[in-house]
């Protein structure tokens, strides 16, 4: 319903045609009813949940609008104007939203949460932040393959608080790379109006801080958002840079329908709902002539025809049945390993000379693969695993970051997204914290919830034994290993270190590849010069015996090679697990119900460790052919001390002799 006869919003159609104006208020009249068909249908229980973008149209169907076809869009919950601006086929939004397989995430995700390379569309996360992190790593892979091409990428003004923004467009500045961070200033984070979520003017003034160029753009203005987005876009694709702009605009809903707008002054809904931006615009489009009544409904009556249609299509649709060979089948992205031989020369070298010629030999076999981390281009990184990379391969593909894990784990992600490789260096494992979720929430679930293969390895420079203090000490594998969706290696030997990388780089699922630093210089071994690969989820079976199983992995192999040596008569099956995810449960199991004793040994602190679960899966699988309980040896339940005499304390390693005595002796 028209609240006047003139339009309260003053536009200057530019250089625009009819064609193009008609265009514009039909794209933003599709979501607009869209909507309303869907506030009905969650009344009645038909969807269970809404993010009312109503108001805003004229941003997401702008911006969208304004770009080309094959350029990325990264949107939020309310911009249903970009999936419709690309034409997606409306049933298979409405399969989306109730939770069926003609949808895009086959149930597994509601609402937005969804991509879909078929329309370059990435879905965020509840999380909002990483996805701008995410658009940074798309971006920066058109740079590297001179496409030409904007990503543009959304967020509202809440988000802004958040570090993942901060480190996004800090990044997309330094490497100046070819964004349009849209902020979507609806007055409101939930119920938290913007003078209590941050204290500057305007979320643009944020950009000269970075570098940056920044717009203000009133987000109602359905000619202003599209014709200067237009032009800000042309530009980048000429000279690469990111660009920042804050929409001005209003939510004129609650959050999602059952927060209601109690918390909102009437005078301000009253003032905002004079400003819409769909009833302006059929006004103005009439008072030039640009557009009829009768038009207006025939456009009105189209859409509605097309929006019952394809509900019907949705609602015809059968449930998903569930299956669960398909739900575990889709955790991970499918791979299949490929078998590459190492030649006959062999040198012997340290393990951390093995990490770095697995990984070198890599950027020489993909040449999409980039590499990122701190200090890790002219400085080689803290352990000069990557000395000499910016020599053979450059910095666009060896390249520095700021101190930002959060960001450089989503730039790996973007990617990805991209068609490429990332290998990403934290430069100590314990420094993941700042990464983490990113990695749980983005990389292990992509695959599973919209087919989105996550190809991202992360280097964990991690463990004890070093004097390295609680921060730069831990070994957190146990952080990873229970997040479906991950895959996490833990060599022990510079032949594995080098074989299993190989592998984790052209596995397409995310992998945490964990480098024990004690191990870098102390341990050498004959490895084959050239390029080869070892499967992930097989065991090394070290030593053999039939009096127990010792079972471990990392570092903690040497401790429990140490103690056979100083006990020969102890003779033991040696497991050396190399990977944790995915586990060779098989080989351990055999080798128990051979020897009937069983002893695990780990360095990270007991409770919630990779020790229990082997032990609740042995007690499990092998009860009957136990002689004795499970044995567990860990490190002490504290954090990791600084001092020699603490640190060799702490160590499980001082206290696996006697346990494995105390076992062969049950």
């Amino acid at each position: 319903m028209l609240t006047s006869i003139k339009s309260n919003i003053t536009y200057d159609k530019k250089n625009l045609d009819s064609k193009k104006l008609i265009q514009l208020y039909k794209q933003m009249l599709k979501p607009r009813l869209i909507e309303e068909k869907m506030l009905i249908l969650l009344r009645q229980g038909k969807i269970s949940k809404w993010f009312s973008g109503i108001g805003q149209e004229a941003i997401s169907v702008g911006v969208t609008m304004a770009l080309q076809k094959e350029e990325y869009v990264l949107p939020m919950h309310r911009n249903l104007g970009v999936f419709t601006s690309r034409d997606i086929p409306l049933h298979r939004l409405f399969s989306q939203w109730q939770g069926k397989a003609s949808g895009f995430t086959n149930g597994r995700d509601r609402s937005f949460h969804f991509g879909t390379q078929e329309f370059n569309i990435i879905g965020m996360i509840s999380h909002l932040g990483p996805q701008l992190g995410v658009a940074d790593g798309i971006a920066l892979a058109s740079l590297l393959k001179k496409k030409k091409q904007v990503t543009a990428v959304f967020t509202g003004e809440g988000g802004t608080s958040e570090g993942d923004f901060h480190e996004a467009l800090n990044v997309a500045s330094v490497w100046q790379l070819p964004v349009i961070f849209c902020v979507e200033n609806n007055g409101y984070g939930l119920s938290t109006p913007t003078n209590e979520q941050y204290n500057c003017k305007d979320i643009a003034d944020r950009g000269k801080g970075y570098g940056m160029e920044s717009f203000i753009i009133d987000g109602n203005n359905i000619i202003e958002v599209y014709t200067k987005v237009s032009k800000l876009a042309e530009s980048i694709r000429k000279r690469p840079r990111p660009i920042l702009i804050e929409f001005k605009t209003f939510r004129m809903r609650g959050h999602e329908e059952a927060s209601g707008t109690k918390y909102v002054p009437k005078k301000l809904m009253d003032e905002w709902a004079e400003k819409d931006p769909l009833s302006n615009f059929e006004l103005y489009l009439k008072e030039t002539n640009v557009i009829t009544d009768k038009q207006i409904a025939a456009a009105r009556e189209s859409i509605a025809e097309e929006i019952n249609a394809h509900l019907q299509m949705a609602y015809d649709e059968s449930p998903i049945e569930p299956n669960i060979e398909k739900e575990l089948g889709d955790v991970y992205k499918d791979f299949k390993y490929e078998n590459v031989e190492a030649g006959s020369e062999v040198a012997e070298i340290r393990f951390i000379d093995a990490v770095s010629e697995g990984l070198k030999q890599s950027m020489e076999r993909h040449k999409d693969l980039v590499v990122m981390g701190q200090d890790i281009a002219e400085y080689g990184g803290v352990f000069k695993i990557t000395e000499g990379f910016v020599d053979a391969f450059g910095k666009d593909r060896v390249r520095n970051t700021p101190i930002c894990e959060s960001a450089i784990v989503e730039v790996g992600m973007g990617l990805s997204i991209a068609g490429m490789k990332a290998v990403v260096e934290m430069q100590f494992a314990d420094f993941v914290s700042s990464g983490f979720n990113p990695i749980v929430n983005y990389l292990a679930k992509s695959h599973y919830r919209w087919g989105q293969q996550a190809d991202v390895v992360v280097r964990m420079p991690c463990g004890a034994g070093v004097a390295a203090g609680p921060f730069h000490s831990q070994t957190n594998e146990a952080w990873f290993t229970k997040t479906p969706g991950l895959k996490v290696v833990y060599p022990a030997f510079p032949y594995d270190a080098k074989g299993l990388l190989a592998t984790a780089i052209n596995d397409p699922n995310p992998v945490l590849f964990f480098e024990h630093k004690a191990l870098y210089r102390s341990v050498k071994q004959e490895v084959p010069t050239s390029y080869f690969t070892l499967p992930l989820g097989k065991a090394a079976l070290l030593k053999e015996g039939t009096d127990v199983t010792i079972i471990s992995y990392g570092v903690a192999v040497h401790w429990a090679l140490e103690s056979l040596e100083a006990n020969p008569d102890i003779k033991a099956d040696l497991i050396d697990l190399r990977t944790l995810q995915p586990l060779d449960a098989e080989t351990v199991f055999a080798s128990v119900r051979k020897t009937g004793r069983v002893i695990i040994l780990q360095e990270d602190s007991l409770f919630g460790g990779i020790a229990s679960d082997l032990s609740a899966m042995i007690m499990e699988e092998c009860f009957e052919h136990l002689d004795a309980p499970v044995k567990r040896v860990a490190s002490l339940e504290t954090p990791i001390p600084f001092i020699s005499q603490l640190e060799n304390q702490y160590l499980a390693k001082a206290r696996f002799e006697e346990a494995l005595k105390e076992l062969i002796a049950y």
